[in-house]
């Protein structure tokens, strides 16, 4: 007889239909749990090479600031996340001397808690979400490199750049089944004081086995238009994207960088 958790794994990365051997599993099943443990604890705890990733993307065109927290290394990070929501006094500087006129978005980037998930597709999903805002018609300020940093480093970030929208691509906790998430988080009017419930969050973003970058890219443009629109997001803003919306086409060299 066939067992049909067998079938159901086809559909899941979930650790399903494992099988034993006596009372404990297989081998294989063991390995690749202990392969995924591993993954995990380096992907929290290897550095970003955010130097790297500055290059590539000024590269690419875009203008681009690395920005830090007050954290030493990723075993402080771990230990005090208070600290991974502010940004250093020279960093505030650093923005505060740009002197920027008021753009649409504030684009920000993060290993997070998965240095393995941004250093694999934070280049790719940027490249999506720009070509999405640009296809919309909305400003960005310069990109900012944050490492060590935690969510809502982005309001502080938004409101010195004075950006109508705050959104931080950021790398998502690992677990046994993912290590290489990124996350994206919108905040309309970014400031200081701001809670979870402000943001809108995009989540398992790591093709192929999860979301698209272009996917993701579309759903934040949505969203990030709805919430200039309506000025609000987090609970407030809903996401009701129709199947059939995409940004409406506008020539790439309408985008405006400050």
């Amino acid at each position: 007889m066939s067992d049909p958790w067998l079938e159901l794994r086809r559909y899941t990365q979930a650790r399903i239909a494992l099988g034993r051997a006596g009372c404990a599993l297989p081998t294989s099943a063991q390995l690749e749990f202990n392969a995924a443990h591993a993954a995990a604890r380096d992907a929290v705890h290897q550095p970003w090479a955010v130097r790297a990733c500055a290059d590539a993307v000024a590269d690419a065109g875009w203008p681009v600031l690395v920005l830090n927290t007050p954290l030493a290394d990723r075993a402080q990070y771990l230990r005090r996340p208070d600290l991974g929501r502010r940004l250093t006094e020279n960093s505030r500087a650093q923005l505060a001397t740009l002197n920027p006129t008021v753009s649409d978005v504030a684009l920000i980037v993060s290993n997070g808690l998965s240095s393995t998930a941004v250093e694999r597709h934070g280049f790719g999903l940027l490249q999506a979400v720009t070509a999405a805002y640009r296809a919309c018609g909305l400003t960005l300020g310069p990109i900012c490199l944050v490492p060590e940093a935690r969510v809502a480093v982005a309001d502080e970030i938004g409101e010195l750049l004075q950006a109508k929208l705050a959104v931080i691509i950021v790398g998502e906790r690992p677990g046994l089944s993912a290590a290489d998430s990124l996350g994206i988080y919108l905040t309309h009017a970014p400031r200081l004081g701001n809670t979870d419930a402000d943001r809108n969050c995009l989540s398992n973003i790591r093709p192929p086995q999860g979301l698209a970058y272009e996917a993701a890219a579309i759903k934040l443009a949505y969203l990030s238009a709805q919430a200039l629109r309506r000025g609000l997001s987090g609970v407030a803003l809903k996401d009701d994207m129709p199947s059939d919306w995409l940004p409406a086409s506008k020539d790439a060299n309408s985008l405006d960088w400050f």
